[in-house]
């Protein structure tokens, strides 16, 4: 009887103490911003209050002369009108399911969380296609990419039809495009980059719906540049001319991405969009960043070689503000950020023109 009692006290100590621990934890609203201990240095980065957000996929939009239907997943804020709007074109990786718009949860909640309206398409080379992509359309489909874009800014007023949670809320005149690797390249086009295709005919699809954009990590210039195998198959997105994209950009780049198997020229390659094209822009080199920038494409994403949290919360802060301040011109998000950059010389360089 003795021994129960004890062990009674004891039990009434342990949970005594675990009410206290409880009591003493805080508890996040849906309102507040819960810490990310992750992220190290790029809480220095300042944003505004992030909120809960919205992500209905996949959304289908007619898309004559193409193969299949065009798949969407639109993503936003809870709540917020007028807000502002990020079409998201994906890489051309190995995963099966990241280059689509399944993948780069990363950037699309983050952006959302803070104001935008994201918009992530399904492009056709995409492996949950199965779709050769060697085909009519060019390798890669590159050309059908920069039509995907277009397709949907004309449908924006359909897509606010089949999503009643973002009706009446889009501002469709501040829209952006942020691009990843081949998303990259498709980004540039809608910018007003031109390429020139197998027959030597330009290609040019730029669309100024699109106010400005962010190339992450995208192709830079041809010829003498390219690796003699990517060279051989002659691609045709291998031959940009970036003279003619004169609207504002912000290029983000990796000091360790060699992409030895479409360049010889090392990871300054991917600064091409930026040395080679007119001003407005600005380049972000990452140090010790590989191609995927250290995991943008996926959470815990197996082909991020270079996994690094605060690397992708600084890429999550810093395109964020450089959209904030080039689509509303009295945001100082873009020179707060840039001048909290000065203290982390060792994670990122910054220069503009």
């Amino acid at each position: 009887m003795k021994k129960v009692k004890i062990a009674i006290a004891v039990m009434n100590i342990l949970l005594s103490y675990s009410t206290i621990v409880r009591s003493q934890t805080p508890v996040a609203s849906a309102n507040q911003q819960v810490e990310e201990p992750l992220i190290g240095r790029a809480s220095k980065i300042p944003v505004n209050p992030a909120t809960s957000v919205v992500s209905i996929s996949p959304v289908s939009l007619s898309a004559p002369g193409r193969v299949v239907n065009l798949q969407v997943r639109i993503t936003a804020p809870r709540t917020g009108k007028n807000l502002p709007i990020i079409i998201l074109s994906h890489g051309h990786g190995n995963s099966n399911y990241l280059s689509s718009l399944y993948g780069y949860g990363p950037l699309v909640n983050f952006y959302a969380a803070h104001g935008f309206i994201v918009i992530q398409p399904t492009h056709l080379d995409s492996k949950t296609l199965k779709l050769n992509p060697m085909g009519p359309d060019g390798p890669l489909f590159w050309r059908s990419r920069a039509r995907d874009i277009k397709t949907i800014l004309d449908q924006l007023d359909v897509i606010e039809s089949l999503v009643p949670e973002i009706k009446g809320r889009l501002d469709k005149s501040r829209i952006a495009i942020v691009g990843h690797s081949l998303g990259g390249l498709t980004a540039g086009m809608l910018l007003g980059e031109q390429n020139t295709d197998e027959k030597g005919i330009k290609v040019e699809l730029s669309d100024k719906r699109i106010k400005t954009g962010v190339i992450l990590s995208g192709p830079g210039n041809g010829g003498a540049d390219l690796n003699p195998l990517a060279a051989k198959a002659g691609p045709s997105f291998y031959n940009p001319n970036f003279a003619e994209m004169k609207r504002p950009a912000l290029i983000v780049t990796g000091d360790k991405d060699t992409s030895a198997q479409e360049t010889i020229r090392g990871p300054q390659w991917h600064a091409d969009p930026y040395r080679l094209s007119p001003a407005p822009k600005c380049l972000l080199t990452f140090i010790g960043a590989q191609h995927n920038l250290g995991g943008i494409s996926g959470y815990d994403a197996a082909e991020a070689r270079d996994e690094n949290p605060e690397r992708v919360a600084l890429i999550q802060r810093l395109t964020w503000a450089y959209l904030r301040s080039q689509l509303y011109a009295d945001d100082p998000a873009w020179s707060k950020a840039i001048t909290a950059l000065q203290e982390m010389p060792d994670l990122v360089k910054s220069q503009c023109k």
